[in-house]
């Protein structure tokens, strides 16, 4: 493993994600999501990937820009109705889907990172969600088993860093980005701040160093709103 876990651009964090990779992108609609790796993807043209993700983004924003290159094979998400390139290309035939209740997601996600390989749920019994899988009954009530979840790589969006790998997130955009940062052979994270190890207060990280193999800073990224939605101006 390199020493030195800080690389120069996005460019270079993945330059090695093959076609056909898995990955697990933080974020929850457009907050948290790390868009430079995201950008540096589509530039670098790999193709044929599995993206799991609570969502695809926006057309011209998030994975919805990988979207519209065609990098994409198949979503596992919970939540893609703001995408309309994502609606075209599955009515069309041209992209897989996956849909998965968010909660399930999240969990089984955080399994995937646990070692923990499958856990039943009572999310989705009785509707598709739980077509080809076992259900039990424990206690009177069916369960459907769900399978973990894990990635090639995660791909992260951090607030603060340690030159360690050690991750502050800010607010909200906490939202997948920590249990991913559990579940993949390689976590690379965006940050807007990187600082030395010792400064930031342990009682504060989200993400140990442990989980972090590679580190991107960027200081001043763009944050979009998905639907910006405000009051009418009250009548003088």
């Amino acid at each position: 493993m390199r020493s030195n876990k800080v690389y120069e651009s996005a460019g270079a964090a993945i330059a090695d994600i093959p076609n056909g990779a898995t990955l697990l992108v933080g974020g929850f609609g457009l907050c948290g999501i790390p868009m430079a790796l995201i950008q540096a993807l589509r530039d670098r043209g790999v193709s044929d990937l599995v993206c799991v993700s609570n969502n695809c983004g926006v057309d011209d924003w998030g994975l919805g820009i990988l979207l519209q290159t065609r990098q994409i094979r198949k979503m596992v998400s919970s939540y893609v109705g703001e995408n309309k390139t994502f609606e075209r290309q599955f009515l069309n035939g041209e992209l897989e889907v996956e849909l998965v209740p968010q909660g399930t997601l999240a969990e089984r996600i955080r399994a995937g990172g646990a070692g923990i390989p499958a856990f039943y749920t009572a999310t989705g019994v009785g509707t598709s969600v739980a077509e080809g899988k076992e259900v039990r009954t424990f206690d009177g009530r069916e369960y459907v088993l769900e399978r973990a979840i894990t990635g090639d790589f995660a791909l992260i969006k951090g607030w603060k860093a340690d030159k360690l790998g050690n991750v502050i997130y800010h607010e909200t955009e906490r939202n997948f980005n920590p249990v991913m940062a559990t579940a993949a052979k390689v976590t690379i994270v965006e940050v807007e701040e990187l600082v030395e190890p010792g400064e930031l207060d342990p009682n504060f990280i989200h993400t140990p160093s442990i989980y972090v193999h590679r580190i991107v800073v960027n200081p001043n990224p763009i944050k979009r709103i998905e639907r910006r939605t405000v009051r009418p101006r009250p009548q003088a």
